[in-house]
């Protein structure tokens, strides 16, 4: 196994800092110890600062997502339990806060939106990268494309939904709540 050089030390502290305290509650100095980074590597691999960290950050964790996905994708050629398989997985990285890893974007995005332009814009990428997976399962399972498009950005709206509210009440059941209608919603 390939050992985790400065720059991904710093990029997976940060994304995993940025999804559960934010952007602005989390501190370069944070992250630094945190991932036992010296202070000139971050400057190195991120001359920009924070801004520059938190997109690499972002396209880091959409990455990370996208593979999640596509693995849960391909676990069923039902889209609806495909979908679940997805959910399943996600809900389980509530059992431990420290284990959270690769989570979608919204705290980060809801937080920056209308402050940070390209911030905003790589957060809007991943989420689209994100419901084109969706959106190519539906149709794999034979939906129309206009309604596995919609029916894509509902799925990772309720998602990401789910997601701050598990979050928030610090259990997996919103999102558990979330895999049992997708039948009820993935349905031709």
């Amino acid at each position: 196994m390939k050992k985790a050089n400065a720059r991904d030390k710093i990029l997976e502290t940060a994304s995993r800092l940025f999804q559960l305290q934010g952007y602005h509650a989390t501190g370069l100095n944070q992250i630094i110890k945190e991932s036992g980074s010296p202070k000139g590597s971050l400057y190195y691999y991120f001359p920009k600062g924070k801004e520059e960290l938190a997109i690499h950050a972002v396209q880091y964790t959409n990455k990370y997502v996208q593979v999640q996905i596509k693995e849960s994708l391909n676990k069923s050629s039902d889209a609806a339990r495909a979908i679940q398989y997805f959910i399943e997985e996600l809900s389980k990285q509530f059992e431990h806060e420290e284990s959270i890893a690769g989570m979608p974007v919204g705290l980060l995005a809801g937080e920056t939106a209308l402050i940070i332009e390209p911030l905003r814009e790589v957060c809007y990428a991943a989420f689209q990268d994100w419901e084109k997976l969706f959106r190519e399962k539906m149709i794999e399972s034979r939906f129309q494309e206009k309604q596995a498009g919609e029916l894509a950005v509902v799925i990772n709206c309720m998602i990401e939904g789910g997601i701050l509210r598990s979050l928030t009440e610090k259990t997996s059941a919103p999102l558990q709540q979330i895999q049992q209608q997708i039948p009820v919603l993935v349905r031709k």
